[in-house]
């Protein structure tokens, strides 16, 4: 815990990265364009792909910068899903038997405050994603009634999923390292295409005086 004290005492400059990228943004209804008002029905997940944000993006696993620019995180397809696999999945207010809530099946393993270090590990299905049937059995349902979650379904059944373990570390401040594990469960072949993404909020869009930022590689230089 010594090194963790050490990074402790700069927290300003450890706290420069860190899991600041929401899973969800769609549901947040931080942004609400709509002409009447009406967040929940406006954006929905099918259309959270779609959208640029103005005030704060979403990713799986992921890590920005305090201020939101530069994003990292995973995005995952099983080869079945209709749409990848980018954010985590959940019913608006409205759809939920009891509000808005997440139906995914995920933990937070480990992480130090300083986000020097963090676990992360998400469970996903080899079959398609049960995005209509959740949907569904939640309408189904009245607030009496617990709710229907991805383990209700049979996507699960007989062990057919990937576990995904995702792991932050920082070598410094600025230093951001990454290692995706994946466990195979299951017995049957299934495939799996792993993402890592990095992209910028949009943040030149809304005023026009904003330099749109750009990624370069630069070359590596020959060591000695």
């Amino acid at each position: 815990m010594n090194d963790e004290r050490q990074r402790l005492a700069a927290p300003a400059r450890w706290s420069a990265w860190g899991p600041y990228l929401a899973e969800r943004a769609w549901g947040t209804v931080r942004e609400d364009y709509s002409a009447t008002g009406d967040a929940w029905q406006h954006l929905t997940h099918d259309e959270a792909r779609s959208r640029a944000y103005r005030w704060n993006e979403d990713g799986l696993a992921g890590v920005c910068d305090r201020e939101q620019r530069l994003c990292l995180a995973l995005s995952l397809w099983n080869g079945r899903d209709a749409i990848l696999k980018e954010r985590l999945f959940g019913l608006a207010g409205p759809e939920g038997n009891h509000g808005e809530d997440v139906k995914e099946e995920y933990h937070y393993l480990d992480a130090l405050p300083s986000h020097a270090w963090l676990h992360m590990r998400y469970r996903y299905p080899h079959g398609p994603f049960p995005y209509e049937a959740l949907v569904r059995g939640n309408a189904a349902r009245d607030r009496h009634q617990p709710e229907f979650e991805l383990l209700d379904t049979v996507v699960f059944d007989g062990g057919r999923y990937f576990d995904v373990d995702v792991q932050w570390g920082k070598a410094d401040a600025e230093d951001l390292l990454c290692w995706i594990t994946v466990t195979y469960r299951g017995e049957e072949p299934a495939e799996l295409h792993l993402l890592p993404t990095a992209w910028f909020r949009n943040t030149w869009s809304w005023t026009g005086d904003t330099a749109r930022p750009s990624i370069v590689r630069e070359a590596r230089q020959a060591e000695a």
